[in-house]
């Protein structure tokens, strides 16, 4: 008998057959990825282009940029960006009503350069010892929309610490957070998981302690006037298959 993988990567297989079958082929397909879900959706556009044909065009920013880019107007098909901000354009109609599914879930984790000694990071107490005796620690820009930036942003106020982690931030406008260890301008990193994983010379400590974690989920959708919303589905279905479940949980990804 099948396992509920196997059957999810049948389904989804049959599923693009019998849209593409059904006249329903676009010629490209255009997917709004933001911040740390961007590899998997990279790696599910081209299995999407291997099963089907269609040609996918991804294009990554932070949650905050994509969601003025589609309220700005900008055409897609289907969009993959942290559930709030999804659930927002869900009820102000710029994804299709129903169309939209959890896809992953990522928290955020701590890095160093490689080779450079790994603080302890275990409870909250060594955590907040860890940013105070950090020289610099880089960070998304909140100010760019990143999830884990804003949220960032929050808890150095929730430890007391705001003002003396103002003095030493290193604000990344959108990326990856963790290259700022490799060429020098931090010594300490925290970023989702997964973007940390994507970083050669950057060495994953840990995540933050579990009382302080902060988790985003993905989700994907739909646009309201997407040129070829069967083919979206038939793409959104695929983060369900065994190779997309495979490549999240690579990326440091929960499968959801």
């Amino acid at each position: 008998m099948p396992t509920p993988r196997l059957r999810a990567t049948l389904a989804a297989s049959l599923l693009i057959a019998a849209t593409l079958q059904a006249g329903a082929r676009a010629d490209d397909l255009k997917i709004l990825a933001a911040g740390a879900i961007a590899p998997v959706v990279r790696a599910v556009a081209a299995d999407f282009e291997q099963r089907s044909g269609v040609h996918v065009t991804v294009e990554n920013a932070t949650a905050g940029v994509m969601d003025k880019r589609i309220r700005g107007g900008e055409a897609f098909d289907a969009a993959v960006v942290p559930d709030g901000v999804l659930d927002k354009l869900g009820r102000d109609r710029y994804v299709q009503p129903g169309s939209a599914r959890p896809i992953a879930r990522v928290g955020i984790g701590v890095a160093v350069k490689e080779g450079a000694p790994a603080p302890a990071i275990a409870t909250v107490a060594q955590f907040r010892r860890a940013l105070l005796d950090a020289p610099s620690v880089a960070l998304i820009d909140p100010q760019a929309g990143g999830s884990s930036g804003i949220y960032l942003e929050w808890l150095f106020y929730k430890l007391g610490i705001a003002a003396q982690m103002r003095a030493k931030q290193v604000l990344v406008p959108g990326g990856l957070v963790a290259q700022k260890l490799v060429d020098g301008s931090a010594a300490l990193a925290l970023h989702q998981e997964s973007e940390i994983l994507q970083v050669k010379g950057a060495r994953l400590v840990g995540p933050l302690p579990a009382p302080i974690q902060s988790y985003t989920t993905y989700a994907g959708a739909i646009g309201s006037h997407a040129a070829a919303p069967a083919a979206a589905h038939a793409f959104l279905t695929l983060f369900a298959a065994a190779p997309a479940r495979e490549e999240m949980q690579r990326h440091g990804m929960t499968p959801q």
